[in-house]
């Protein structure tokens, strides 16, 4: 999941451009043999469960998040490989290719290499297979079921732990487990198409400003308005006390009636937290900005978020198996509804220009699924950071920063990335009944 700090709708900002390097050519040609030959290594066996396979999930969580492919960052061998392994596991199931070997080829341009003096684009490529559907008019449909497969790789950029500077940040959980869902649910699919179509997304990119969905909206191999809806996994390995989050549930007039429902049936029964709002930090936002409904499944954040911790030992694959049998049903409830979904809009967000390449660093882990407190919780504060220096403890809600009242994460963000590091603020939070006021000198990611 990208930092929410990293996030901007600017539409001005520079899209990826298609590549044009001959030898990235010749390795991706490559990667396509491979996907539709089987000969790549290593091997994609595929389950034969009728129930989402916790096993599977976790050793194709454990290949992704592995060492072998340094952290996934876009652009580099290590984020190919992976793309690669995706594109054997939908070839392994038989799936349409919407593109060439499965891959949808781009050149990445993030804002902030250009902020940092970056010149050169990162080639890359998002992963697309189809399941046609079994209906002979609703086919003509799609619901899209999408998870980002980069990481941060070995940069400290946007690391939450700037002190481990080039260690290998495997992202297990972000977001080795999203794509994990995603090839477990096409598996399942497979077995029985709904109605409608399905597309399957893999993006690339999204640590660096949603680029991957960003460029696939713009270069869909459907037309756009034949996506009725688009449901996207991002961090759901950690799933803690039955507590699931679920974002855009406000997106589509039907969407909180049809979550409730496939939350009764058995295997279910989770904590929800809904969260209606269909812009958020990661890759449904650029589907919900072309008037797509959307859900976006969370099982919230931990203290190795965007962290070399964070690893496959931590991954509880069990739950993810129930994430995904829940996101089964309601993809089937979905695609096979006789109408649409209808779309309900709500404004953007107002996201701060002072977020773009700021490397503040505080060390505060928000409560996600925290839609009660009137202000942002903290689930944690990071070991070393300068919040856990000032005092300040899970469970606190942070009400005011430097003067500026604090509402909601988005209002948070905005006061603490108009600061720069080395600034002292003052922070008000309650414990409890208790008004706390302290004081905070801030850091600097990736220093």
């Amino acid at each position: 999941m990208k930092a929410v700090h990293h996030l901007s709708y600017d539409k001005h900002l520079p899209l990826p451009v298609m590549r044009t390097d001959p030898k990235r050519r010749v390795l991706f040609a490559l990667i396509a043999v491979y996907a539709c030959s089987g000969r790549a290594a290593p091997a994609t066996g595929v389950s034969t469960s009728r129930d989402p396979d916790s096993a599977a999930i976790r050793r194709d969580i454990a290949y992704l998040a592995s060492d072998r492919l340094e952290g996934r960052l876009t652009g580099t061998p290590g984020n190919d490989s992976a793309a690669a392994y995706i594109a054997r596991r939908y070839s392994a199931l038989r799936l349409t290719p919407a593109f060439p070997g499965y891959l949808q080829r781009f050149e990445a341009r993030p804002a902030q290499d250009v902020h940092l003096g970056r010149t050169e684009p990162r080639p890359t490529q998002n992963v697309v297979a189809i399941i046609r559907g079994r209906d002979p008019v609703l086919r003509e449909e799609y619901v899209v079921i999408g998870a980002h497969f980069d990481h941060l790789g070995r940069s400290a950029d946007f690391a939450t732990d700037p002190q481990a500077k080039d260690a290998i940040r495997n992202g297990a959980d972000d977001n080795a487990s999203g794509t994990a869902a995603v090839m477990e649910l096409a598996r399942l699919l497979k077995a029985h198409a709904p109605k409608r179509s399905l597309l399957f997304v893999n993006f690339s990119g999204e640590e660096l400003g949603l680029l991957g969905s960003s460029w696939f909206v713009e270069h869909s191999p459907v037309p756009l308005s034949s996506i009725g809806t688009m449901l996207n996994f991002d961090m759901v390995g950690r799933l803690r006390d039955d507590k699931l989050v679920v974002y855009g549930t406000r997106s589509a007039m039907e969407l909180e009636a049809v979550l409730d429902s496939a939350n009764a049936l058995p295997g279910a029964h989770f904590r929800l937290t809904s969260m209606g709002d269909g812009f958020g930090p990661s890759d449904q936002t650029s589907f919900y900005a072309k008037d797509i409904p959307v859900l976006h499944f969370f099982t919230d954040m931990h203290e190795d978020y965007h962290a070399a911790t964070d690893d496959v030992e931590k991954i509880n694959a069990g739950g993810e198996a129930r994430v995904i049998g829940l996101a089964l049903n309601i993809v089937r409830m979905i695609a096979d509804r006789p109408g649409r979904l209808t779309l309900q809009k709500s404004a953007a967000p107002r996201m701060g220009s002072a977020r773009s390449g700021s490397q503040v660093y505080l060390g505060t882990i928000p409560d996600m699924a925290a839609s009660d407190a009137a202000g942002m919780r903290l689930s944690g504060v990071r070991d070393g950071s300068p919040a856990e220096a000032a005092g300040l403890k899970a469970g606190d809600v942070v009400i005011e920063l430097a003067g500026v009242p604090v509402k909601d994460i988005y209002s948070y963000s905005d006061a603490l990335y108009s600061h720069k590091p080395g600034d002292v603020v003052k922070m008000v939070v309650m414990r409890g009944a208790q008004r706390v006021e302290v004081s905070v000198t801030l850091g600097k990611r990736g220093g």
